[in-house]
């Protein structure tokens, strides 16, 4: 499909509209990237999910906007964590970092992130929190307005920084999975320039996962949801999968579901140690189901034993 491209006329009130969002009062847009994949990401959005597997964990993804549109932007995340042991107590560590960008606007962050794990009720109990360095920019100077002269816009590049602290908890027992999260709690405002203000909202997620064993071993399917809000605006995602694996072979798809706004397909698997999977999520509400969102994910797990011999190593609850 060749890019739909913008009119100038368009792309300028386009850019007098978010531009002046940020002049006048804080962004009202979801300030965080909802990836589909949510239960492949957990460290993305619940601190609490760092180390809960025995493996270093590498986790990449990447999200188009807005398929066909130019200037749509993207989002693309990057994350490390692994378990520790420190005689009888296990933690987690992790860092990650997220690029979110939407025409003359990017958004940046870099966490670092700590989780504690403990036997809880059958169980594994985790309490997590992480610290971010986020970052807002603007490319004024590629803003194509209708009247250049306006002093209510900027003209060249603005950028702003700012401190954040995010707190999880997550408990795991058998086939259950259960993860809660709250995001930006220092709620900050991050300062561009003179005029420009991004102030960011507080965010709450919560996410659910339950694995149902059939009559073969060999599947397994796996109904999830995810609920996001900044007690402004939410979403909510309803997810099935299919798994299908034999020995070190893994395979499995699904569809995903999140009212009055999209539904997608999702298929991968896992081969050597890697795993990948895409996704197409198309818009049911909007600009249309033609233009829609692409996702890929791609993992890899490590083993480690960094603890006593045979104090370190169990079977991982963790479904990809």
């Amino acid at each position: 499909m060749s890019n739909f491209r913008i009119p100038k006329s368009l792309r300028s009130a386009l850019a007098t509209t978010m531009v002046g969002t940020l002049v006048v009062q804080p962004a009202t847009a979801q300030q965080d990237a909802a990836f589909q994949q949510y239960w492949k990401l957990e460290p993305q959005w619940c601190p609490a999910a760092v180390g809960r597997t025995p493996e270093l964990s590498i986790n990449a993804a990447f999200q188009t906007h807005a398929t066909g549109f130019e200037d749509a932007g993207s989002t693309m995340y990057a994350g490390v964590d692994m378990a520790l042991q420190a005689g009888k107590t296990r933690h987690g560590v992790g860092a990650m970092f997220v690029n979110d960008v939407f025409g003359l606007f990017s958004q940046k962050s870099f966490s670092v992130q700590y989780a504690y794990h403990l036997k809880l009720w059958g169980g594994t109990f985790s309490i997590g929190t992480q610290f971010d360095l986020l970052s807002e920019e603007i490319e004024g100077s590629k803003a194509d307005l209708a009247d250049g002269s306006d002093p209510a816009f900027p003209t060249t590049d603005l950028t702003g920084t700012a401190f954040d602290i995010g707190f999880g908890l997550y408990y795991a027992r058998k086939q259950l999975q259960l993860g809660l999260s709250a995001d930006h709690l220092m709620a900050p405002v991050i300062t561009m320039g003179e005029t420009n203000e991004y102030a960011m909202k507080r965010q709450m997620n919560f996410s659910g996962a339950y694995n149902i064993r059939l009559k073969s071993p060999l599947y397994t399917i796996t109904p999830s949801v995810m609920f996001r809000t900044d007690f402004a605006d939410y979403r909510t995602d309803i997810t099935c999968r299919l798994q299908y694996e034999y020995e070190k072979r893994r395979m499995y798809g699904g569809v995903n579901y999140a009212p009055q706004r999209s539904v997608a397909i999702f298929f991968g698997g896992t081969l050597h140690g890697v795993d990948l999977c895409y996704s197409y999520e198309a818009n049911t509400e909007g600009i249309g189901m033609q233009a829609g969102q692409h996702e890929v994910t791609i993992a890899y797990r490590m083993d480690l034993n960094l603890g006593k011999k045979g104090k370190n190593v169990h079977k991982s609850v963790r479904w990809l």
